[in-house]
């Protein structure tokens, strides 16, 4: 990649801007090649929805956003679909718990789930559809299925025959015989085999029912994600994803049921990504371990919280802490302040150096920058240290740059340096805008709100602190060394970093010296929303 000589611009990067990802099926990375050129099906598991959702299901939306945004980058046109599931027995048992119409429950904890994903600014799918809008699909594809010879009805309940499905196990690797149905519920006798699962289950007394032509009822909670998957990208598709809990049984007694109802269906990847633990154990109810998206965000930025669902490899576990959180916090705040001072002081420049030559080490920074960025986001979405290495180096760049800008130098030589600096600037505005990571407003708005929640996790006021600023250059005034440091120390200890700029003394937060790994206790009994296994019996 080099400068133009008419303009001293970056030409576009001659690199391959394919994608490589690890395929679940087939357990190794692989090109992605969609099925039509240039076109994306992908399918993503949602939510059921009963109540808030949990760090689980943040990371399961933000991986995938992030991979949404990469194949737009990539100039692929994606149909991107993510359910609700909002029928269902946990949702029966909650609304029946508060005396409230269970699709008016979940309906509720729908809308909740998206002000959620706004704030963590996951780009809304191209269709969310619910299971309870989608009854008539889900009907036909079970009478489907039933007309194949792969299901039967017993009593109103209509069960799958997976001794029907040749390949069943092949995604899980779970051996038919070896499924020990009956662990987690007992076994239904009903059942010609105790791996049988339900398509339909026939109505109860006080539970939402459709009719259907096996007598009133509601779907199984696996048939939904085939029906659904097949009405808005057909049997065939590109990718269908979801937390690694979901491969057995969802996911694997989706292939089965697909291919039943359609010999031909076929997704060609599989994306599957890692839990959230905590303290190196999965975050569930049963070890009252879990912290939901908004016991998170009353704390901390929703984008230090995304910087934080990214900061590892979206297949690996991610272990939650509030030190990681820390340094979340802390990482986004030096790039908006970094990217704040270069547009305050490329201001008064805006019709200056736009014809002018970048320097060398400008062209070099941007040339790194690119590469590394494309190499580990084409290999299976590597942003385990994607904000490290050329991105701080870009950052470093513009902050001595901005130093230089300040001294006075020949005009030439300024010119060049005003036009490194916006094609650097902009260039690392669309990394973040890929990843996700750009402000949608002002950089200060961010930066205040970023001081804001600092503010409130060491539980003091700006007006608290700047008295305490007040006090300690009192305290240096009469060289009162020992109360001056002990005030900054203090502070430090709570998050709260000052900075002595000349004769003025700044704040800005920072990690804090003393961990806490509670959550506040008034929100640790709050129970979220199920995923995978837990999420249905």
């Amino acid at each position: 990649m080099e400068a133009s000589k008419e303009t001293g611009t970056v030409a576009a990067p001659k690199m391959d801007l394919t994608l490589k990802i690890y395929n679940s099926m087939t357990q190794q990375k692989e090109l992605f090649t969609p099925i039509v050129p240039g076109k994306v099906g992908m399918y993503v598991c949602g939510v059921t929805a009963y109540d808030l959702s949990h760090l689980g299901h943040a990371r399961a939306a933000v991986s995938f956003d992030l991979l949404y945004r990469y194949l737009e980058h990539l100039k692929c046109e994606v149909t991107y679909v993510r359910n609700f599931t909002d029928v269902d027995d946990k949702i029966i048992r909650r609304a029946n718990d508060l005396g409230e119409n269970p699709l008016s429950l979940s309906n509720r904890y729908c809308q909740e789930y998206l002000v959620d994903m706004a704030d963590l600014q996951c780009l809304p799918p191209t269709y969310q559809p619910r299971v309870s809008d989608h009854m008539e699909q889900i009907k036909d594809m079970i009478t489907q299925i039933i007309n194949n010879d792969c299901a039967y009805v017993v009593e109103g309940d209509v069960f799958f025959a997976v001794e029907k499905s040749p390949n069943y196990g092949r995604l899980s690797g779970q051996r038919l015989e070896n499924n020990r149905a009956g662990e987690r519920v007992a076994v239904d006798s009903r059942k010609r085999n105790p791996a049988d699962f339900a398509l339909w289950k026939a109505a109860k007394a006080g539970e939402p029912s459709w009719d259907s032509p096996w007598g009133p009822g509601r779907p199984g909670w696996h048939i939904e994600c085939s029906a659904m998957s097949a009405h808005y990208l057909s049997s065939k598709f590109d990718i269908h994803g979801g937390g690694i809990d979901l491969i057995f049984p969802h996911h694997e007694n989706e292939i089965a049921q697909s291919c039943a109802a359609c010999q031909d269906s076929n997704v060609s990847y599989w994306m599957h990504n890692g839990h959230v633990t905590n303290n190196n154990e999965k975050m569930s109810k049963s070890l009252g371990n879990f912290f939901t998206i908004r016991q998170i965000t009353e704390r901390y930025h929703p984008l230090a919280l995304r910087h934080f669902l990214i900061s590892a490899h979206y297949r690996s576990p991610l272990n939650y802490s509030v030190l990681q959180l820390d340094s979340a916090s802390d990482a986004v705040f030096y790039i908006y302040q970094t990217l704040q001072d270069c547009e305050v002081a490329l201001s008064p420049f805006q019709e200056h150096g736009k014809t002018a030559r970048i320097n060398p080490a400008a062209e070099d920074c941007i040339n790194k920058l690119r590469d590394e960025f494309h190499a580990r986001m084409s290999d299976d979405l590597n942003t385990s240290h994607i904000l490290t290495g050329a991105f701080q180096d870009a950052l470093k760049f513009i902050n001595s740059s901005l130093n230089m800008l300040k001294k006075k130098q020949p005009k030439q030589q300024q010119l060049s340096l005003i036009e490194s600096l916006r094609k650097i600037e902009n260039e690392v505005k669309e990394v973040l805008r890929i990843l996700g990571l750009l402000p949608p407003g002002a950089y200060s708005e961010v930066l205040q709100q970023l001081k804001d929640k600092a503010l409130k996790r060491a539980e003091l006021t700006e007006e608290d602190v700047l008295q305490l600023i007040e006090e300690r250059a009192a305290a240096r005034k009469n060289k009162d060394f020992s109360k001056s440091d002990q005030i900054r120390a203090d502070l430090t200890r709570k998050g709260i970093a000052l900075m002595d700029m000349g004769k003025e003394t700044i704040w800005r937060p920072c990690v804090l010296v003393e961990q806490e790994q509670e959550a506040p206790p008034a929100e640790k009994e709050k129970k979220p929303a199920a995923t995978g296994e837990e999420q249905k019996a």
